[in-house]
């Protein structure tokens, strides 16, 4: 299980774009077409966001979002596609159609987006990766790896087909090293999950981590590129920093959204574990 350190003020969050008060289920788009249609809501939502007392909501009943990585035996993912794989699945969860107000899973995902925002990443083949992919969701795919978010629960009453899951132990092996990180072209942004130098975590670990980064890029940086992120249908990449572009990224010089995890598994409270930007290299 982990989660981040929620941010201190509100008031740090970009301002609203269009400059209108209000949520975006005033706006009158057509969700089919509009993948920002959900996004708008959740970020005037987090925007929001009643934050004193938020900690003890979440500990009366703590929820959790489950992120699946599907292990076949003979076809296991790398450690690199799994992490691109689960920053990917959070992020089109949440703009999912279905995830908008009024839609079936915005109830449970803003109750989630009331706590602490924990993600729990568990792994599953054959049959049980079956049964999860019944489930509501949506499964994201990197290279080899697919990754399935699922939509919210309370920690202590998972779907039965999650419960049976093991969440410990996943570690897989590295993409063979290629040189220099890889550019990914398209025709709009790319998102740059950027991991903390000397940072060691497992492949676990590391995806609930890129899911954090992904996560608080979808809500916190500019509005205008997200959107336009957005209609490209979220393009991103998972990239190694060096210690002197991670400088910058902790020292405020590049816009990013930054994730400083809990420690309660792997790393010490407030380590900062990775951050998600649209301008790198630095």
């Amino acid at each position: 299980m982990t989660e981040p350190v929620r941010p201190g003020d509100p008031a740090d969050l970009p301002d609203d774009q269009s400059g209108q008060p209000g949520l975006p289920a005033q706006v009158e788009v057509d969700e089919a077409s509009d993948p920002m249609a959900a996004v708008r809501w959740w970020r005037e939502h987090w925007r929001n966001l009643a934050w004193i007392g938020q900690a003890e909501r979440d500990d009366d009943e703590p929820w959790a979002l489950p992120l699946v990585v599907r292990v076949e035996k003979k076809s296991l993912p790398t450690h690199d596609d799994a992490l691109a794989a689960s920053a990917l699945a959070v992020v089109r969860l949440l703009a999912d159609r279905d995830s908008a107000p009024g839609g079936p899973w915005h109830a449970d995902l803003e109750r989630w987006m009331d706590g602490r925002i924990r993600k729990v990443v568990r792994r599953a083949r054959g049959i049980r990766w079956t049964e999860v992919d019944r489930l509501p969701g949506i499964t994201a795919r990197s290279g080899g790896a697919e990754v399935r978010a699922l939509t919210p629960h309370p920690v202590a009453r998972p779907p039965v087909e999650v419960s049976k899951l093991q969440v410990e132990g996943l570690d897989l092996t590295p993409a063979e090293p290629v040189g220099a990180a890889e550019r990914v072209d398209g025709p709009g942004p790319v998102l740059s999950i950027v991991l903390a130098p000397g940072v060691r975590m497992s492949t676990g670990k590391a995806c609930a981590q890129v899911g954090h980064a992904a996560h608080l890029a979808l809500l916190e940086l500019d509005e205008p590129t997200v959107t336009a992120w957005a209609f490209a249908n979220f393009p991103l990449r998972v990239v190694p920093a060096t210690p002197e572009g991670w400088r910058r990224i902790v020292g405020g010089e590049v816009a990013a959204a930054t994730v400083r995890d809990a420690g309660y598994t792997e790393v010490e409270p407030g380590t900062c574990t990775c951050a998600a930007t649209f301008t790198w290299p630095a």
